[in-house]
């Protein structure tokens, strides 16, 4: 009898009071924003037999905080056990609504949630299970997946931000603070119907997976929108202010606000010899002030151009008649190393060349002034106007096949692939990333430096990629936890390193060139690392796909990420996958051609407007996982069938898998083009290919007419293979 009276009184007296004051204190300390709040309304009162409730899982406060701000009458929330042993959770649930601990993966526990939906009950999960310990997504179970699709239910996604930075949290990743500002976003509703499968098992999986990509998309979608500036802004709103977030061989260290100085300050010196939204050319290695001057020129109004400085005179010319550069920075010091002053002196269309030296000393006493004590305490009110759709940097084709082209990428496309990384490989304050890619490179602006600057872990730039000796050893110095590499780079570093060099390693990135099977073998077995491949394009910013450790696949590029749409047009003669075509938040403004000055040419593909035509040829398994056919133009026709040339690459590697080979091809009267193979190994020839052709059941129309030996495949700066370069020398060797 008690208990009848106390749950009467819990239910019409107690529990409104308690929602009453406490939802007034979590505004007051947390700063509670809640987003989307007319969609759980629109569900609210609409008509649905079932209503599951799914949300991230940062913190011991999550059930409190969705009891209290969510409009759904009384719910019932499905927590881990775990959960209740907290005090303050197991009152504040009690408090605020009815809750069914749970340990994960129990097999009654989907029975349970299941007789809750079709008693009509809204019921409220967290499908990891756990809280989480990165900040970022967990393990996705696959009960919940389950229950949503078994009971039919109405599936109303919310996402919580915020909190994995409290001391209520468990992750590590973070400085702590008592009161953080909280987001609820809540998105549209949804429902995942029943995956069909040939088991109950294969059901299961399909729909935990189909549960952990939808995750991945409401992460996605409650990212803000933002410029790079911004961005910075809020990295070190959340980041300890002692803590290094940059470095370089110069070997001085920059933390958040530091760097955010120098960006003030290059912005300052740079907005008195520019005009607004004119595009300024960099010419530099990889160094600390070429963030500087990234941030800077962004918060200013102006749009920086990556020039390649091994681009030769031709292609930093093309760049600079492309984009209509008439504004060069550089280093003295570093165009006298490398010889670029006579190259930069015979480029036409630029007007002035700009030293970092010089910019440094012209600091007046009224530029300290205004950036000491202003600028830096009042960083938002510097920005000028600036929209996420604007451009916020230029960045140049490899020209490995063609004459390079201007690549616009807007803050939107490059902080849009900042998120979608991160939601795949997570990276925290913990990290220490060595980047030695160049920065006139997507992979090794976006990715590589960009990415873990903004997620508040430490970048150490390293100015040469192709130091192979030298590397493994700074990595060991600096105690590095992720790197990122081409499969050519990975191969020669793993040559000359020791096997503790990379002995705090946790993720190995690979890309811009296909890992092969034996160096991806040769870092598991002499490091203990699994290198996860991935797969993009300048013109997405550049991330399309990549696996992680929560989705591997060897001998694929991983699965896309969230946001990409794709679709696959079918090639006449290639039986397998077909041409990708992709539209998503990340991919470009549009291109800028030498042959067309200044004129911004949108993306348009088969597709339509907005969709970007990559040129490979994929092919995507069932479970999502993308696997490289080849390259639309990296196909030869001989004798009137399509042959890949990466097959020929690949029988070349069976042949010598320690050497370094490519294909290229020659025009032929009789034939229509002829097979040329570029090898480092000097036993390879056609005999040997032949046998080994025999054994593996390829083609005779594979076995290229010609192997050439060279002593290195040439490279462009970027760590890819120099094809336009190999055609030429195809094309000069004889039939």
């Amino acid at each position: 009898m008690l208990n009848v009276v106390y749950s009467l009184l819990l239910k019409s007296m107690i529990r409104p009071v308690a929602r009453v004051l406490l939802r007034a204190l979590a505004r007051l300390l947390f700063r509670v924003q809640v987003r989307g709040i007319d969609k759980a309304l629109a569900v609210r009162d609409g008509q649905h037999s079932s209503l599951l409730v799914i949300a991230n899982h940062e913190s011991f406060l999550d059930g409190i905080l969705l009891g209290l701000f969510l409009p759904i009458e009384e719910p019932v929330f499905i927590v881990p056990t775990e959960y209740v042993e907290h005090p303050l959770s197991r009152f504040g649930l009690n408090v605020l609504a009815d809750c069914l601990p749970i340990a994960p993966g129990h097999p009654m526990a989907v029975k349970h949630v299941i007789r809750l939906l079709e008693s009509g009950r809204p019921v409220v999960i967290f499908p990891e299970g756990r809280i989480s310990l990165t900040g970022g997504l967990m393990k996705v179970y696959e009960g919940p997946a389950f229950v949503a699709a078994k009971a039919g239910a109405t599936l109303l996604p919310v996402w919580l931000d915020g909190l994995s930075r409290s001391h209520f949290s468990k992750t590590t990743n973070w400085p702590r603070k008592f009161f953080p500002r909280i987001t609820l976003t809540i998105l549209p509703p949804t429902t995942l119907p029943m995956p069909e499968a040939s088991s109950a098992k294969a059901r299961h999986q399909e729909s935990g997976e189909a549960l952990r990509r939808m995750m991945q998309e409401m992460a996605l979608a409650q990212s803000p929108q933002r410029t790079l500036y911004g961005a910075l802004c809020d990295m070190i709103g959340f980041q300890d202010c002692r803590r290094h977030v940059v470095k370089d061989v110069s070997r001085v260290e920059y933390t958040g606000r530091g760097l955010l100085r120098m960006s003030l300050a290059f912005g300052r010196q740079l907005e008195r010899l520019t005009k607004p939204g004119e595009i300024v050319g960099i010419i530099l290695p990889n160094m600390s002030a070429v963030l500087g001057l990234l941030f800077g020129l962004g918060a200013f109004g102006r749009v920086p151009a990556m020039i390649s400085p091994a681009a030769g005179i031709d292609g930093m010319q093309a760049a600079c008649d492309g984009a209509c550069i008439r504004t060069l920075i550089t280093s003295r010091t570093f165009a006298e190393q490398v010889k670029l002053t006579d190259k930069l002196a015979a480029l036409k269309g630029p007007e002035r060349i700009i030293y970092l030296e010089d910019l440094r000393k012209g600091m007046t006493f009224g530029d300290k002034l205004w950036l000491m004590g202003w600028a830096q305490w009042f960083p938002r009110q510097v920005e000028v106007e600036t929209n996420p759709e604007d451009a916020a940097v230029v960045l140049f084709t490899s020209g490995s096949e063609a004459k390079p082209k201007g690549v616009v990428l807007s803050h939107r496309a490059i902080l849009a692939n900042v998120a979608q990384f991160r939601i795949m490989l997570n990276m925290s304050h913990d990290d220490r990333v060595f980047n030695v890619l160049p920065l006139f490179h997507s992979f090794g602006l976006t990715t590589a430096t960009l990415t873990p600057i903004l997620s508040g872990a430490s970048v150490f730039l390293y100015p040469s990629p192709l130091h192979y000796k030298v590397i493994p050893e700074h990595a060991y110095g600096y105690a590095c936890t992720v790197m990122f590499g081409t499969n050519t780079f990975l191969a020669n570093y793993a040559r000359f390193a020791h096997p503790y060099d990379f002995f705090r390693l946790r993720y190995v990135i690979c890309g811009a060139e296909k890992l092969s099977a034996p160096v991806r073998e040769q870092w598991f077995e002499k490091f203990g690392v699994r290198i996860m491949e991935g797969y993009g394009a300048t013109e997405t910013a550049p991330v399309i796909t990549v696996n992680t450790p929560m989705a591997y696949r060897s001998g694929t590029v991983g699965q896309f990420l969230p946001g990409i749409e794709h679709r696959l047009q079918p090639i006449p003669g290639i039986e397998r996958g077909g041409v990708l075509h992709v539209r998503g938040p990340n991919v470009m403004n549009g291109y800028l051609k030498a042959d067309n000055p200044g004129v911004l040419q949108p993306p348009t593909s088969i597709e339509g407007p907005g969709w970007y035509e990559t040129g490979d040829i994929v092919e995507v398994d069932s479970d999502g996982f993308v696997h490289i056919v080849g390259r639309v133009k990296r196909f030869a026709k001989v004798a009137g069938e399509m042959v890949s040339m990466e097959s020929v690459e690949k029988l070349a590697q069976a042949v010598s898998p320690s050497g370094l080979h490519a294909a290229s091809s020659k025009s032929s009267e009789s034939r229509g083009e002829l097979l040329v193979l570029f090898t480092t190994d000097a036993q390879v020839n056609r005999a040997a290919l032949q046998k080994a052709a025999q054994q593996l059941g390829v083609p005779e129309l594979a076995i290229p007419k010609k192997v050439v030996h060279v002593n290195a495949l040439p490279l462009l700066g970027s760590g890819k293979t120099d094809f336009a370069t190999l055609k030429c020398m195809a094309e000069e060797t004889e039939a």
